[in-house]
């Protein structure tokens, strides 16, 4: 009896719709039914983490009709599966002949050669788009633990993750949105960073820690409403560590992924200025305490504590750092952040190559507000798996809004402004209605 042809098909199957339907019942027609299903970290790779997990979508493949069998594909490229299964047939939608994805299908079309293989390219089904449809997810929105576990999911599926500071409705959508298409690869921010400093001024309020919890929530309620990627949040010191295990609560309750805490104690002052002013570093012993209470309090596995260590803002040595990061990581830290005022990444790299050699690691996190010439490619290469960009919408707000009241007051009049305003039905239209 002739053996059954082999037939593959590689997809994300993030959005199931009628195209790959179409696709699966075509290559059905050829022989036996192989579907790739690719990975989060193949996916996350060049554009989005998938809204539903691998083993998630893998089980919706498998169910359905046509589909013999379902492995992962670990990366964009068909190859490496291509070379261990020898199929007789890939079939894929025509509508990869131009654009970004030409290159992989004469990847795909040379590695047939070499045992005699043949592409199938059925035409591509009109009117379907997963960006779309992806969209229109993005505006039903998410749950609470759809929107918490996904920076864990994020850790999993990518070397390095970004986030941008947030401090209104308006700023947490242009997290959400904005991307930029680079060599066929979709890069956006991953996440939000609720920065106490840019909520406190946002509100005309000093960083002093005088924003209290309730007001920082309404902030966060707002960015929840139109928004769907996950949010670390900066939680100060946390307060008595018998305050913190409530805070870890709420935050987890209302969906937040992470929250940073700082091991200072006293009234709060940005790390920033350093040794210029006052500031005192709490004992080991207290801030494991608090960290294990934290930790205690939270319901699920999902919600992360991450230990920021400021000891070389403190000008406490580097030795000091790196103790501390053990022992944060020892009392159950799911993460360390590193923090720096220099003007150069120097001590930064010097922590992460000596960071490198613990036996012990969690996620590192950085945030490069003073080092700023340091690219995540960088980052990415000492072990670095977060970088925050903190405070950078607030910052490029301020001047803008500046420049515009002096305008109007140089001139009388709003005529010589308007070069750098958006356009008013612009603003009308940018955040759509309920219809």
């Amino acid at each position: 009896m002739e053996k059954k042809k082999q037939v593959y098909v590689a997809m994300s199957a993030d959005l199931i719709h009628t195209g790959h339907l179409n696709i699966i019942s075509e290559a059905k027609k050829y022989g036996r039914v192989i579907v790739g299903v690719l990975t989060d970290r193949a996916i996350a790779g060049y554009k989005r983490l998938p809204f539903l997990n691998y083993e998630q979508r893998k089980t919706i493949v498998e169910n359905i009709k046509g589909v013999s069998q379902v492995i992962p594909q670990e990366t964009l490229d068909y190859v490496p599966n291509l070379r261990k299964i020898k199929p007789d047939f890939v079939v894929h939608g025509d509508d990869w002949r131009t654009g970004v994805q030409a290159e992989t299908r004469a990847r795909v079309i040379a590695a047939l050669e070499e045992w005699g293989g043949e592409l199938v390219e059925p035409k591509y089904t009109p009117g379907i788009s997963s960006t779309k449809l992806n969209v229109g997810l993005r505006e039903i929105g998410t749950t609470p633990g759809i929107r918490m576990r996904r920076l864990r999911r994020l850790l999993a599926a990518k070397d390095i993750v970004r986030f941008l500071e947030a401090h209104n409705g308006l700023t947490g959508l242009i997290v959400e949105n904005v991307n930029v298409k680079q060599n066929g690869t979709l890069n956006e921010f991953d996440g939000m960073w609720l920065s106490s400093l840019t909520d406190s001024v946002a509100k005309g309020k000093p960083d002093i820690g005088c924003v209290d919890l309730t007001s920082r929530l309404n902030t966060l309620s707002d960015i929840l409403e139109g928004t769907t990627k996950p949010i670390i949040y900066d939680g100060d010191s946390g307060g008595l560590s018998e305050h913190f295990k409530f805070m870890v609560r709420t935050l987890e309750r209302e969906g937040v992924s992470a929250v940073i805490i700082e091991d200072k104690v006293g009234l709060k002052k940005n790390s920033l200025f350093g040794t210029d002013v006052k500031q005192k570093q709490d004992t080991i012993e207290n801030f494991c305490h608090k960290i294990k209470v934290g930790k205690q309090a939270q319901v699920t596995d999902d919600f992360m504590i991450i230990a920021r260590v400021e000891s070389l803002i403190l000008k406490a040595g580097m030795a000091d750092a790196l103790k501390r990061a053990r022992a944060y990581i020892e009392a159950g830290a799911d993460g360390i952040m590193i923090h720096s005022k220099e003007k150069t990444p120097d001590e930064i790299l010097e922590f992460c190559a000596a960071y490198k050699e613990f036996d012990q690691k969690v996620p590192l996190v950085v945030v490069p507000s003073t080092y700023s010439q340091i690219t995540e490619e960088e980052l990415k290469n000492e072990g670095v798996r977060v970088v925050i960009y903190a405070n950078h919408l607030l910052r490029s707000a301020y001047p803008a809004m500046l420049k515009t009241a002096v305008s109007i007051l140089e001139n009388s009049r709003a005529k010589d402004s308007e070069k750098d305003l958006m356009p008013i039905k612009e603003i009308l239209t940018l955040i759509p209605d309920s219809d």
